[in-house]
């Protein structure tokens, strides 16, 4: 039996002391007591030892089911119970945390029987939105929003803020790793073990009740996945039945040349079938047990490829995504993954047979383009080609990528906030403030689904640390910045059924101008008024007045958009830009035409009435 998901189900057939035989792995909770199962192929022997029975090696042996796996039953066990594994390897005596543990008292403690079913969901029934109404929110639990500096937040600490991501207009919010992992401060991109909730964050409950919470505001919960490696650290999988190979990590890692990865030997098995169940068991429980409306993956180079190239040499890693996503869009019809390749490769989002069907990537060629338009001192040195590229590359399907100029990647690691690397004098002054809103307006008026990172919204400066809290008072401070991203997500979200058209696949490039330093674009979902928009954006610092561009028809084209309007800035200058009226006579081979003005890195949203 290879079992395929956690059940508290029984099994007709039942043990020789009568006890009954149940479905799953890890601790499987019953009436009348606990099932335990592990996978220890090299084992001669396995118990399970708890606060159940006064930590016994002896009282609650496992048996051997001659397929790898060991299974006993404890009458005596229960929900809160804390629990190991003894198994013995020959002269090895070794105490392991159950990898399938569902909660654990801490990275090197023990595992804690949790009841899934035990959860009160009150209903909860939510569904991902469709993905072209998706705006994501990229959030480090540990950082965005603790009680005071030097205690990490916690899953509570972000619920208390359901309002904010209501006000600003995101649709969904994306948690970076919340597995368990080695301390209280991290990324959680070192999961030690990756069924159990980080206990510092509040564990299990406390997730469930965000994800609960978060639905009933109407806004959905992406989790963040890693399966590129395990550990390095606290990792009791690490030879976790005392056997291996060439010092290596035995059999939940590959013990030749494929384990390595840069943060040690610890690349899974693709290869091996119990391995790949275990992956797969997890990322079903995210979805299953915890209702998460979506998995991104991170850094899925290196689970096709050892050095993380845009070849595949690890075609078990890549069948491994493969399967996952079919599973997933079959058994969670309504869930996205999304994966972080940033090699843009359309395989990646390929439902072909050889493509591993994640429904979108993060776009490298998005971000890095669009940073370096926005950061880069000169006007000289701005591309507009490049931009235009940039707006859009298309995986054929437009929402199937994700578009940003910041991410936990891009703003740490040498790198920092935009804000920061325009002006890094004076992150919050006016170039700062008008190149990271101008590559702002660019991420939510091209295609893709669009994505901001904690804080960008009131111009957090610096780059980002896992200890380093949010400053919650610039929030307050730059409240025009937030208006600003929020007026720029209605607008994408089409709150005011007047911007159809940024919800649509259409795109034309109209106008691009590398001397002028000028970009027009038009975007619809299916043309006419309310429909198609166009955006214009000004990546120099000088302004434009009597600009002609073309436009697709002639008549009144509203503004719905400027981000140079003093509402969101006192250091903007409030540029007269205004209604349009295009005028019938071909231009940039458009039906019509229109004479515009626009302020220095500035960027402008037309579209018409009915």
């Amino acid at each position: 039996m290879t079992p395929a998901e956690h059940s508290s189900t029984t099994n007709p057939d039942v043990t020789a002391s009568g006890a009954p035989v149940l479905d799953g792995m890890g601790a499987i909770v019953h009436s009348d007591g606990v099932g335990f199962r592990v996978w220890a192929p090299n084992a001669q022997a396995v118990s399970v030892r708890g606060s159940f029975n006064a930590w016994s090696a002896q009282a609650d042996p496992l048996a051997w089911e001659g397929n790898g796996y060991w299974y006993g039953f404890a009458a005596g066990a229960k929900t809160g119970d804390e629990y190991q594994f003894r198994l013995t390897n020959g002269e090895q005596g070794l105490d392991r945390i159950d990898p399938y543990a569902f909660q654990v008292t801490n990275s090197v403690g023990n595992g804690i029987v949790y009841d899934h079913a035990a959860f009160d969901w009150q209903g909860d029934g939510f569904a991902c939105p469709p993905h072209n109404e998706l705006v994501i929110y990229e959030l480090h639990v540990g950082s965005f929003a603790p009680q005071r500096q030097g205690v990490a937040g916690t899953f509570d600490t972000v619920q208390a803020a359901i309002e904010h991501f209501q006000h600003l207009g995101v649709s969904a919010i994306q948690l970076m790793p919340s597995a368990e992992f080695a301390g209280d401060f991290s990324w959680g991109y070192n999961p030690a073990h990756i069924f159990a909730v980080e206990s510092s964050y509040g564990g299990p409950d406390a997730l469930k009740t965000l994800v609960r919470e978060v639905h009933k505001a109407g806004i959905a919960v992406i989790m963040d996945v890693v399966y590129n490696h395990f550990g390095p650290s606290d990792l009791d999988l690490w030879q976790f039945d005392g056997w291996s190979e060439n010092g290596k990590g035995g059999i939940y890692f590959y013990n030749d040349w494929r384990s390595a990865t840069p943060w040690g030997d610890t690349r899974p098995d693709y290869g091996r079938g119990e391995v790949r169940q275990f992956i797969r068991d997890n990322a079903f429980m995210w979805l299953r047990d915890y209702h998460v409306d979506g998995l991104r993956f991170d850094m899925t180079p290196y689970m096709r490829s050892v050095d993380a190239d845009a070849d595949v040499d690890l075609p078990d890693g890549w069948s491994l995504q493969s399967w996952l996503n079919r599973s997933i869009r079959q058994e969670f019809s309504d869930a996205i993954t999304i994966a972080e390749d940033l090699h843009g490769n359309p395989a990646v989002t390929s439902t072909g047979p050889d493509g591993a069907a994640y429904h979108a990537q993060w776009e490298a060629k998005f971000v890095h383009p669009v940073r370096e338009a926005i950061i880069v001192a000169s006007d000289a040195y701005r591309s507009v080609p490049a931009v235009a590229d940039a707006v859009s590359n298309n995986y054929g399907d437009s929402f199937a990528r994700v578009i940003y100029t910041e991410s936990h990647d891009e703003v740490a690691n040498g790198k920092a906030r935009v804000p920061q690397e325009v002006d890094p004098g004076d992150p919050d002054g006016y170039w700062a403030q008008k190149r990271s809103t101008l590559g702002a307006g660019l991420v939510f008026t091209a295609p893709g689904i669009p994505m901001i990172f904690q804080g960008q919204e009131f111009l957090e400066g610096g780059w980002f640390r896992d200890t380093v809290p949010l400053d919650w008072n610039r929030n307050d401070e730059f409240q025009g910045i937030v208006r600003l991203y929020r007026d720029l997500i209605e607008l994408r979200r089409d709150y005011h059924s007047t911007t159809r058209g940024l919800k649509g696949s259409g795109l034309h490039i109209i106008h691009g101008n590398d001397d002028a330093n000028l970009l027009a674009f038009q975007r619809w979902y299916h043309h006419g008024p309310g429909d198609d928009v166009v955006v214009i954006a000004n990546l120099d610092a000088g302004a434009k007045h009597d600009y002609r561009i073309g436009m697709p028809q002639e008549g009144l084209w509203k503004l719905r958009f400027n981000s140079d309007a003093t509402i969101y800035s006192a250091v903007f200058g409030d540029y007269d830009s205004f209604d349009l009226t295009a005028h019938q006579g071909g231009y940039d081979g458009m039906a019509a035409h229109a004479d515009i003005a626009i302020a220095p890195y500035s960027l402008l949203i037309y579209s018409r009435d009915d």
